[in-house]
């Protein structure tokens, strides 16, 4: 008996000292981690173990997001001694509290540097994605011995210190990959430079690639619209004589956020969409040409909509005035009146505003000083160049002097600050006759203006004139409200990196569609018609004036338009989970909605379309509902979009008739297609086709069930309901038989929608009474069945003029 309790014990400890656990967070001096092997973060944000990048055979120890689909590496320790063999090598704690990769020999592959010695160190991963070294029994972070944090690869995770600790000797930067597959240090580095007032770099070897500015309170001056705080973040700069750094911190733990260097040079933020399941992405880096450190050279100034994009600030002069246009001149320009040093009452300042200031490595800073004790300063001393507020978080406080050559330059067409250059005393006022004419120049602009702004509302009408061919003239008159913009071609065209197609997100009718982030970092969906789409000027009027003064959470916003000579674009909201025909069409995605994702989508619509109907300051009808013109939000809540088929009517009326229909094929109430005769009620019929098509994830148009007649969804989703068989409907991705109940019962509500008769059909205020309470359905009656491939329009009764089928629009769905 003795000798098997013996047996059993050596047995134990043998086992002690196997392979860890996977579902351990921490790595002791009696275990270690081997190939195949993986420790978890206690909340199971992060996981590390071995991993080898894609078309790539050597091996790494890395750290990754243990639930995304496509592994995303955000830190990898032996990065520039990769391994080519696992088969003897272990991840251990060694004797000298040290996080060590050591193969069977002992020979140290790659080890972390403890500050001192423990009694019991281990490796802990944290829900931060930080690895540390620390005393099993100490959770205090000020006791780490060592942390991934102070030694980060190509990613800045929130909580991660970027910038240099004076007391402890460490600098803090993220440093690219060499390229996608290799995790090698590349030649791309994000450091805070601590040198004069600390900014923002990135260097490529030992050449400044592009700067991100000094921060100013609320942001790196070179970031326009990055700001501090906001709903999902927050920025944190300290600069003191102990540490200066750069960090970010996360509002909700669930919200996952990172910022990426890239072998390319790029800096990109993203945060996880889940219910798309991929990165979105929040800002880039650089964004244009004039992102490139000293492109104009020394005061110079550099603006993406001029061509070429450099010159000189005013005052100053070109030396080479005529080689502006070549690609590599950074020859800069001079003061058109030299300084005189000798004498300083005879220089003074004149402000630019509006602009990224320039590099801040070579200036003098003081935080207590208020902008006048600033210039007093500057104005005392010879060779003080320029100087600024230092903190514009409230106010203007703290003061930056420059002592160089002003360089790196930048307009920006919001959130600039202002710069005041030291210049000679001819250069600082107007002549006084031009003077005089200047003022006289002011008060009639500004009366004008006055006017102007006096006599506008919350809600006004924007005349615009296009000249045509034979300077023949097209009036628009566009309604606008004060939250909406009327956009310069050239910021759209910035924003889509000139109509590019990697920014392309869909087309429809009117033309194909394009992400855009503007200067201010909001991202937009740009609406471009075609020159070769059969609809123009009547739908985008109609479109502009259908939804400008309508504001629901399930509309989709505009945010303005931009109109010059051929070019026509409708500005939105960005939905970054882009239209509902990508997900319930898509077998792989679709799995994604669950039926209460997919019931609180019918429950958006059947709300957005009541406030267009019913409780919207004009009564639309849509005309064109169809699963592509319904976009997802971040959270895959629905917007009714595209109102270019749209169409106003009196409150007191339900519909009206047109010689020109146009719709979609499988989404047209039979009245509409064959008679021209639209209502409320033909909205309904194309919601409960949406219905249907969201349940079954089958497309209406197009359906075939090979075993009998019917040739569309809704003839099959109501033989089904005759049979008590619409079960059978369910998508095979909605299995939990606890849903069974509303889903049915959402079905006959979809069928209720598109019977054949409008009178049957309900009101869309009687839909969300039926969605949101159990009250008895009536029966649902035959649907109007629509299976041909082409329209056949017939003559409206009521009309001796015969309807021709050459001015039938019908577009196919996409």
């Amino acid at each position: 008996m003795a000798t098997l309790l013996l047996l059993l014990f050596l047995l134990a400890l043998l086992f002690s000292f196997q392979n860890i656990s996977f579902a351990r967070d921490t790595i002791s001096s009696t275990q270690f981690l081997k190939y195949g092997d993986t420790i978890v973060s206690s909340g199971g944000i992060f996981e590390m173990g071995f991993f080898s990048p894609i078309n790539s055979q050597n091996i790494y120890i890395g750290i990754w997001y243990k639930h995304i689909p496509i592994r995303t590496v955000v830190w990898v320790a032996n990065r520039d001694t990769p391994l080519t063999n696992t088969s003897s090598v272990a991840l251990q704690i060694i004797s000298s509290a040290q996080l060590a990769l050591v193969d069977s020999n002992g020979a140290d592959i790659w080890h972390t540097n403890a500050s001192r010695l423990v009694p019991n160190p281990v490796a802990k991963l944290l829900d931060s994605g930080n690895l540390v070294v620390t005393d099993a029994n100490d959770d205090n972070p000020e006791n780490f011995l060592w942390q991934s944090f102070d030694h980060p690869t190509d990613t800045h995770l929130p909580g991660m210190k970027l910038g240099r600790d004076f007391i402890a000797g460490l600098d803090t930067t993220i440093s690219a990959w060499k390229s996608e597959n290799n995790p090698g240090t590349g030649d791309y580095k994000l450091s805070v430079v601590p040198a004069g007032y600390p900014q923002l770099i990135l260097t490529k070897g030992r050449k400044e690639e592009s700067r991100w500015g000094p921060w100013n309170g609320l942001h790196w001056g070179g970031l326009a619209g990055m700001q501090k705080k906001t709903a999902t973040a927050e920025m944190f700069v300290i600069v003191n004589t102990k540490e200066v750094s750069f960090s970010y911190t996360v509002s909700n733990s669930s919200t996952l956020i990172r910022t990426v260097l890239s072998n390319d040079g790029s800096v990109e933020i993203y945060r996880w969409a889940d219910g798309r399941r991929e990165w979105n992405s929040l800002r880039k880096v650089p964004t244009d040409v004039c992102d490139e450190y000293g492109l104009c050279g020394a005061y110079g100034s550099c603006n993406y909509n001029n061509n070429p994009v450099c010159g000189c600030l005013d005052k100053f002069l070109s030396r080479d005035p005529g080689a502006w246009g070549r690609a590599d001149y950074s020859g800069g320009c001079v003061r058109r009146t030299p300084l005189k040093c000798q004498n300083t009452s005879s220089d003074g300042f004149v402000k630019y505003s509006g602009i990224k200031l320039p590099d801040t490595q070579f200036s003098w800073f003081n935080s207590s000083m208020n902008l006048q004790e600033c210039e007093k300063v500057c104005f005392n001393n010879c060779s003080c160049m320029a100087y600024s507020s230092l903190d514009i978080s409230n106010g203007q406080n703290g003061c930056l002097l420059w002592f160089t050559d002003l360089v790196d330059i930048k307009v920006l067409p919001v959130d600039g600050q202002d710069l005041y250059i030291r210049m000679a005393s001819s250069d600082l006022d107007y002549p006084s006759s031009s003077k005089g004419k200047k003022s006289k120049m002011i008060k009639l602009t500004s009366s004008i203006l006055a006017g102007i702004l006096l006599g506008l509302s919350l809600s006004s009408t924007l005349v615009i004139i296009l000249y045509k061919r034979k300077r023949k003239e097209v009036h628009l008159n566009l309604q606008w409200e004060e939250d909406q913009t009327l956009f310069e071609v050239s910021t759209i065209t910035r924003a889509t990196h000139n109509f590019s197609l990697n920014n392309k997100i869909g087309e429809g009718g009117y033309g194909p569609v394009y992400k855009g982030v503007l200067d201010v970092g909001k991202e937009i969906a740009v609406k471009r018609l075609s020159k070769t789409s059969k609809q123009g000027l009547g739908e985008f009027k109609n479109e502009v004036n259908s939804i400008a003064r309508l504001q629901h959470r399930n509309l989709v916003k505009l945010l303005g338009w931009c109109i010059q000579a051929e070019e026509k674009m409708l500005i939105y909201e960005y939905m970054p989970n882009k239209s509902l025909d990508s997900y319930i069409f898509d077998n792989r995605r679709r799995a994604l909605l669950d039926w209460p994702k997919r019931f609180n989508i019918i429950n958006g619509i059947a709300r957005g379309l009541l406030y267009l109907h019913q409780d919207s300051r004009l009564k639309i009808i849509h005309r064109d509902l169809k699963a592509s013109n319904i976009l997802l939000d971040f959270d895959m809540n629905p917007k009714i979009s595209d109102f270019g088929l749209a169409r106003s009517i009196e409150l007191n009326e339900i519909g009206a008739n047109t010689n020109r229909v146009a719709g979609t094929i499988g989404y047209m109430s039979p009245e509409y297609a064959g008679h021209g005769l639209f209502s409320i009620k033909s909205d309904v019929y194309s919601f409960g086709v949406m219905v249907l098509e969201i349940v079954s994830g089958k497309r209406n148009r197009g359906f075939s069930q090979h075993q009998d007649h019917y040739e569309n969804l809704l003839g099959h989703a109501w033989k089904l309901y005759r049979d008590s068989r619409l079960v059978e409907l369910i998508d095979e991705h909605l299995d939990e038989p606890c849903d069974f109940p509303q889903i049915l019962r959402s079905i006959h509500i979809g069928l209720l929608c598109v019977q054949h008769c409008p009178e049957d059909r309900p009101t869309m205020f009687s839909i969300v009474q039926m969605l949101a309470n159990n009250v008895e359905l009536p029966i649902a009656k035959e649907p109007g069945f629509f299976t041909e491939s082409t329209v056949r329009i017939e003559a409206d009764p009521s009309s001796s003029k015969e309807i021709s089928c050459s001015i039938v629009t019908i577009s196919l769905p996409r």
